[in-house]
């Protein structure tokens, strides 16, 4: 068994986040992951100018090495599909040059993407990484430590601080953190991959489509490396509930048949299984904390409410837990009095663009006023730049809330 001060539970990028900032200010750390990897995990795999931003808080060569490796390609924009059929491109950056910008976003597998984190974790002296460990059981001593178990009873590891990042279906999320599934905040969605789909755009912009009779749903094309792409929809599972919809069965139906995709995908191959998953999404607030346990990424229920985008969340609030738990170990305080600067840490950083995401996410339920915009901005390059910037720069995105926005978005002008 190992006594250890603070214990991460989940590899992902949460947990290695966390372990690696810990490990930048000299702490050594134990981090358990049930899987060994490389391994798989269902994600739309798309890398925001966020989860960049957080790689080079970890290390300033991190961006420039995944820009590197082979298990990316960068993306330089977004193309939304209006209920209308109306495309607009949103540009991560205005105006890009290829031949010397920074790519602001990128896109790749999580298999490969969570095994970059991991092999920048194994260098690391300072983390203890043991793969292929499931923890069943999280007991809480008298003397405040807690012993993680195996299924046959085996206690792997006693810890004074565990910080959880065992994602969506954390059991300790739900059982010792209080976290239920709330279908009115959680998603419901599906992911395959495919070869050969036809008319990807060359700067490799990802795709959201959002079809008039699949809303509050949307479906997402993802150019990946050698030709592939990743494909899903998503939808929240409320609405999944109440209109009784098979997510399969549509996913199918609409490559069949959606004027805008049946050609490009008449000779394209799956490839594996279409696998279902489950989001937990930032569209309320949640305690974060508790009596010597932190919640981190997916199991904080951080996922973002428009974009599913739960990378970047996941890798900020690793960098906070570091930061928290390292204060609390040095205080020798891990109280949940104590341990709430954290809950406030993160959503001091997220709670804004959360809330306007839910805002954002409420706007599918009136397709009229989403081809609107659509066709405004289609013939208005000035608004068109203003929604790119709106992706890059939160203060930008405010000026949704705003009156003056939708006066300009009447009268603007080209």
């Amino acid at each position: 068994m190992r006594e250890v001060d603070i214990c991460i539970l989940g590899a992902g990028p949460g947990g290695a986040t966390a372990a690696l900032h810990l490990a930048n200010a000299g702490h050594r750390t134990l981090l358990l992951d049930r899987a060994t990897f490389p391994r798989d995990k269902i994600c739309g795999d798309a890398l925001s100018g966020k989860v960049i931003n957080e790689l080079r808080r970890i290390d300033e060569q991190l961006p420039a090495r995944l820009a590197a490796s082979p298990i990316q390609v960068a993306s330089w924009g977004i193309n939304f599909y209006a209920p209308n059929g109306q495309q607009l491109a949103v540009p991560f950056k205005p105006h890009f040059d290829k031949s010397t910008d920074r790519a602001a976003g990128h896109i790749a597998k999580r298999l490969d993407f969570d095994n970059f984190l991991i092999e920048e974790v194994r260098l690391r002296p300072e983390i203890e990484l043991l793969e292929g460990v499931e923890i069943t059981q999280h007991e809480r001593t008298a003397e405040g430590r807690w012993l993680l178990r195996t299924a046959d009873g085996n206690v792997v590891a006693s810890a004074r601080l565990l910080l959880v990042a065992n994602g969506a279906q954390s059991a300790f999320a739900r059982q010792i953190g209080g976290h239920k599934l709330e279908p009115d905040h959680h998603c419901a969605g599906l992911r395959a991959y495919y070869r050969n789909v036809q008319g990807l755009n060359a700067d490799n912009f990802i795709e959201l489509h959002f079809i008039k009779d699949f809303l509050p749903g949307y479906l997402w094309v993802f150019p990946l490396p050698n030709g592939e792409a990743n494909v899903g929809v998503g939808m929240l599972t409320k609405a999944v509930s109440e209109k009784k919809i098979n997510l399969r069965e549509r996913l199918h139906e609409i490559l069949e048949t959606h004027p805008a995709l049946r050609e490009r995908f008449a000779s394209a191959e799956r490839l594996g299984p279409v696998r279902g998953f489950g989001l937990p999404l930032g569209s309320k607030r949640r305690t974060l904390s508790g009596d010597g346990y932190l919640l981190l990424g997916d199991a904080a229920s951080l996922i973002d409410p428009f974009t599913g985008e739960g990378i970047s969340h996941a890798m900020v609030s690793g960098r906070h837990a570091a930061d928290w738990a390292a204060q609390a170990v040095a205080c020798n305080d891990l109280t949940v009095r104590y341990l709430q600067k954290y809950d406030a840490a993160v959503y001091r950083r997220l709670w804004q663009e959360l809330r306007l995401s839910r805002a954002m996410q409420r706007l599918l339920a009136y397709p009229w006023l989403f081809n609107f915009v659509a066709n405004r901005a289609a013939n208005n390059p000035t608004l068109a730049e203003t929604l790119s910037n709106m992706f890059m720069d939160l203060d930008l995105r405010e000026r949704l809330r705003q009156p003056s926005f939708y006066l300009k978005l009447l009268f603007g002008r080209k």
